[in-house]
């Protein structure tokens, strides 16, 4: 190499991987290649000819930058009838009083995306030169567009996946949002909230479809004395027992899709359920009412058993437009009443016998 060339190159690492948004041109495989202006063109040419991805060579004069020639312009002004004989024995500063184009300079810590940027609203014909990067005060480097555009491919491509990545955790935490807003806090089965709503869905999308829909209705027995024997945190576990097992009873006779388990308020629990029949309603009933029994929760005070039950109330009716959800809660709380007015511990489901007192 001959005095007063100064050049240094790096192997390209094409997939990027190391990128970030927030990355730099510093970043990026950079060419140090700097050359006195009174050195001879020739130099240049055996440099492009020995280093084919170098994208051009800095110009300095008494180590002051003065300007870039890119290969391109090197070899295209060179391969012009009588260029190796006019320029290749000469310096290249007659040679770049020929080719001198504006140059884009960028200090090392630009953003790759807007370097990328302001590169390509250059005009098209110097669309692909190369951008002179200062990595210091008068340390110059050069970096080739073609890299730099495939740098900013990558950071788009990769903001699209944090993108898409976000949105997703986002749709999961609105979705998480919006089931804690529907659930009981104390028992985590629905919440009257999601209860009163889910009916009136229910509701109205029976009665056009004139399909039937039922609702059981259950209160702990003895509830309060529970309380005041225990305290109330052995009444808040008993809840949450007695929750957990009446949404295990019915899920596994109605998937939790088709059926909704809430908390009606206090001790209260209700089931929903679109389009079951009535006997198989009942059969649910009896079965929550058995199987929250054989939990065996010790109720010393309580009025009907040794051990925590349940009264259950059910109804199953058909919807009509000319009335409203509450038709169903009072004909299920009718049923209910009788439950606990013939001894607790059971489950009655509504008969026309029955009067609705409104």
């Amino acid at each position: 190499m001959s005095p007063g060339v100064s050049i240094q190159t790096f192997s390209f690492d094409e997939s990027n991987n190391y990128l970030r948004l927030e990355s730099t041109i510093s970043e990026l495989n950079l060419y140090d290649f700097q050359i006195e202006s009174l050195c001879l063109s020739r130099e240049v040419a055996r440099e492009f000819e020995e280093n084919p991805l170098l994208p051009g060579v800095i110009l300095t004069e008494d180590g002051q930058l003065i300007g870039m020639i890119s290969r391109r312009r090197f070899l295209e002004r060179m391969s012009r009838p009588y260029g190796l004989e006019l320029f290749l024995k000469r310096t290249l500063k007659s040679l770049y009083n020929f080719i001198k184009t504006d140059i884009l300079i960028f200090s090392g810590d630009t953003l790759i995306v807007e370097a990328a940027q302001q590169a390509l609203q250059r005009s098209p014909v110097l669309l692909y030169e190369p951008v002179i990067v200062e990595i210091a005060p008068q340390n110059y480097h050069l970096l080739d567009v073609h890299q730099l555009l495939i740098a900013q491919s990558k950071i788009h491509e990769l903001a699209s996946k944090l993108l898409t990545k976000l949105y997703q955790e986002l749709e999961a935490a609105n979705s998480e949002l919006q089931r804690l807003a529907t659930l009981d806090g104390l028992t985590e089965v629905s919440n009257r909230r999601r209860f009163d709503e889910y009916l009136t869905q229910q509701w109205q999308t029976l009665a056009r479809e004139q399909k039937p829909l039922s609702l059981i209705l259950c209160d702990v027995d003895c509830f309060k004395k529970f309380n005041d024997t225990y305290g109330h945190q052995a009444g808040d576990d008993c809840l949450k027992k007695v929750a957990a097992t009446i949404a295990a009873t019915v899920n596994q006779i109605i998937p939790g899709d088709l059926s909704l388990v809430a908390r009606y308020g206090g001790e209260e629990f209700s089931v929903v359920l679109p389009t079951i029949d009535r006997e198989c309603v009942v059969k649910i009933a009896e079965n929550i009412c058995s199987q929250v029994k054989q939990l065996k929760i010790p109720h010393r005070d309580s009025c009907c058993d040794p051990y925590v039950t349940l009264s259950i109330g059910v109804a199953t009716l058909t919807p009509s437009r000319e009335e409203s959800p509450q038709t169903i809660i009072k004909v299920a709380d009718l049923a209910l009443y009788q439950a606990k007015e013939t001894g607790r511990d059971r489950a009655i489901a509504y008969s026309p016998s029955l009067k609705i007192n409104n």
